[in-house]
């Protein structure tokens, strides 16, 4: 841990290669917006205050994360990084030690080597120091051009000479600055270039004038540091975050027929000996057991399920709890709210939503459960559906321990079915049944002999 550590995030750009209307720093990487990776990632550190400066779609930026231990500075004009960091000023006042400054699409760095540059930036000694990549094609980088002590300068590719195009050490946008210093190097900068803007990287030189020592340490990986300037960037990021995440789970235990093709939010849990196969989506805050098996096709969103769960090839569950040893699907849709006890079958074309479902309890096929509460061993048939709106309200179908319901049955709720009882296949129960009640509620069967023959005679000669 590491004390007297304040972060930075720079978030302000529009991010126009795009093409957007979200704020670039929203957009989505492995399930998670790219500035709530790198806010995690300060956080981790225990960096405290954690800033974020803001510009393009700031209202947009401060509602998606109005529940954060985050403080926002608005950066109404973009006069460049410089200024960006000038922004936040005011938001540490006060605050004496390391400052980080990361950047909100920079979403792939390390907490290892955040903690190694900060190690390095203390026992240099040092004012700035600079997190670094070695690249083949540093073609549009700022190069690192160090000296014996240190840093001497950045040198932007526009304005490097062809020895100094040479140099594949680039600056990848991440330093460490001794706070409160670096706001005075920053208050002396100005904006006398092409762009009119003020640089961070002047801070460097400007540290070298005052006899500082600035120190620059490189990534082992240069992906780490890779920016998300448009979509394929957007893509690449997320396929190289969800390669990482998947290669932990396999790590630890999970078996994935294909890591490549098997999509895993940051946030999700699994447990040893599950099998996940191709096309699984686990999103959100999912916890999934041990000895699971995950079948194609399957959309698991902030769920917790149990141990030795078997979900069947394309079945979507959102905001529920299914207990150990459930069998789910194919194709069953378990919406938000549905609890299963366990050991329950919900199958084929199966559709819950505010669904308490007792152990053993199952329904096998074809069938809908909403705003229902199923004690254990209940067993529905195919077809049965909780009638459970009325055009304005929502109302409870309670069915009790040991129920059978026959296939092709409509509970018009509210409505409660006692322990034990039987209802008949057909029924519309719009009454409470009593325990141990046999309920049947269709009408009675008429058969009027020879009509069919009669009938087809009668057609023939219309048609004749």
């Amino acid at each position: 841990m590491f004390d007297n550590l304040a972060a930075v995030i720079l978030a302000a750009g529009q991010g126009t290669r795009m093409k957007s209307a979200l704020p670039k720093v929203l957009h989505p990487v492995a399930g998670l917006p790219m500035l709530r990776h790198v806010v995690t990632l300060a956080e981790r550190l225990k960096a405290s205050p954690v800033v974020a400066v803001i510009g393009h779609g700031a209202g947009r930026v401060r509602e998606i994360f109005a529940t954060e231990t985050l403080s926002f500075a608005l950066q109404s004009e973009q006069l460049g990084t410089g200024h960006a960091l000038q922004c936040a000023a005011g938001a540490l006042e006060g605050f004496s030690g390391d400052l980080l400054l990361l950047c909100g699409d920079v979403p792939l760095l390390r907490e290892t080597t955040l903690r190694q540059l900060l190690s390095h930036h203390r026992q240099r000694a040092a004012s700035v120091t600079i997190l670094t990549a070695h690249m083949e094609n540093p073609a549009g980088y700022g190069r690192i051009l160090r000296g014996l002590d240190g840093v001497e300068r950045i040198v932007e590719e526009k304005d490097a000479t062809p020895e100094e195009r040479l140099v594949k050490e680039i600056n990848t946008g991440i330093y460490l600055f001794r706070a409160p210093e670096v706001f005075g190097f920053l208050n002396r900068l100005d904006n006398r270039n092409a762009q009119g803007e003020y640089y961070l990287t002047d801070v460097v030189a400007a540290a070298r004038r005052a006899g500082e020592r600035v120190e620059a340490l490189a990534v082992e990986q240069a992906e780490e540091a890779m920016g998300i300037n448009d979509r394929v960037q957007l893509a690449q990021a997320g396929a190289i975050l969800r390669q990482r995440i998947n290669e932990g789970h396999l790590r630890a235990g999970v078996t994935m027929i294909d890591p490549l093709a098997t999509y895993i939010d940051p946030e999700v849990t699994i447990g040893a000996d599950t099998l996940i196969h191709p096309g699984v989506h686990l999103r959100g805050r999912t916890k999934v057991g041990s000895d699971c098996q995950v079948e194609p096709g399957v959309v698991v969103s902030d769920c917790a399920i149990g141990d030795r769960v078997h979900l069947r090839a394309g079945s979507i569950l959102s905001e529920t709890t299914v207990g150990d040893d459930c069998a789910i699907g194919p194709m069953a849709h378990l919406r938000p709210g549905t609890v299963l006890a366990g050991n329950n079958k919900i199958g084929n074309f199966v559709e819950t939503k505010k669904a308490i479902i007792g152990e053993k309890s199952q329904a096998s096929h074809l069938t809908y459960i909403g705003d229902a509460t199923l004690g254990k061993n209940v067993n529905l048939g195919c077809g049965t559906i909780t009638c459970n709106y009325d055009g304005v309200n929502k109302h409870q179908t309670i069915i009790e321990d040991d129920v059978f319901v026959g296939s092709d049955t409509q509970f018009v709720a509210p409505v409660r079915i006692g322990r034990g009882s039987l209802i008949g296949a057909g029924s519309t129960i719009t009454k409470d049944v009593p325990p141990d009640a046999l309920a049947i509620a269709r009408s009675e069967q008429k058969i009027i002999e020879g009509w069919a023959a009669r009938n087809r005679k009668k057609q023939q000669k219309k048609s004749d």
